[in-house]
């Protein structure tokens, strides 16, 4: 193990509410936030504000929990993306890019030279505005590496602290996963976020597979929860770390199935 501290960035709340047919009520998220710093979960994301009013009311209301774990939400780098983001009591934002050429080009018709200023500019406004930032790569997976180290090196110039390798199609296995975080780790001292889709039913391993290369931080949901097939889940990443490595992240599962059971009741 390279890593022998790892932070959980669970994102129940977020990603996990993403899922096909997933609504929380305000009473919901609260008791699963709740739950969730309980356990002893670092950091929680809990929200898009640019989704509207009744989002950022909610936030406000996770917010006003005075939970332990630190707040973020995720936010496209756009000026009304960020101006949502005031007022909601989070420390911590993912502003979030495309960085392969496939969903530059054909989701957003712009290119890696747009990207690069877009980083510099949107990190540090939000660093203006008080904020940790850390970059969301979307669709790192199909991004090349030295495309990547370049987002990673202007975003650390602007400000930010940390980049989360997104794999947003599910395509990724644990080798390629190791071999590419590996990389990153050796050329930046950013932290590193691993966030895996089960599209394939890798997104545990793929996440191991990350902090074993190096990677500081990875998200997780109760029960994978998430888009399409779901995310890495918490209990797993928890218990595989545990288990396979003698790591103690700091997470306490004794509890967990009444959490569980919690989130399954909220999500259907």
């Amino acid at each position: 193990m390279r890593n022998t501290k790892v932070v959980i960035d669970d994102t129940t709340l977020r990603d996990g509410e993403q899922t096909a047919g997933v609504a929380f009520t305000i009473e919901e998220k609260c008791a699963i936030a709740n739950a969730l710093d309980a356990l002893g979960v670092q950091e929680l994301e809990i929200g898009i504000p640019a989704m509207g009013a009744e989002e950022r009311e909610d936030i406000r209301a996770l917010a006003s929990l005075e939970l332990d774990a630190e707040l973020l939400v995720w936010c496209r780098m756009r000026d009304e993306d960020l101006k949502a983001c005031v007022g909601l009591g989070v420390q911590r934002v993912d502003l979030s890019l495309p960085v392969s050429d496939q969903q530059l080009q054909k989701k957003l018709g712009k290119d890696r030279r747009w990207a690069l200023q877009a980083i510099r500019h949107y990190v540090r406004k939000a660093c203006d505005m008080g904020f940790a930032v850390g970059i969301g790569g979307e669709d790192a997976s199909r991004a090349e590496d030295d495309f990547l180290l370049r987002v990673m090196e202007v975003a650390q110039e602007a400000g930010a602290d940390r980049f989360r390798f997104a794999d947003t199609v599910g395509i990724l296995e644990p080798f390629g996963v190791f071999e590419r975080i590996c990389r990153l780790r050796l050329a930046s001292d950013l932290d590193l976020e691993m966030h895996a889709h089960d599209d394939l039913g890798l997104a545990t391993a793929n996440t191991l597979a990350a902090i074993r290369a190096g990677a500081s931080h990875v998200n997780t949901t109760v029960n994978g929860l998430g888009e399409r097939a779901g995310n890495a889940a918490l209990e797993e990443v928890v218990m595989g770390l545990h288990v396979l490595y003698g790591t103690d992240c700091g997470v306490d599962l004794h509890n967990y199935p009444e959490v569980s059971q919690l989130v399954a009741a909220a999500s259907g």
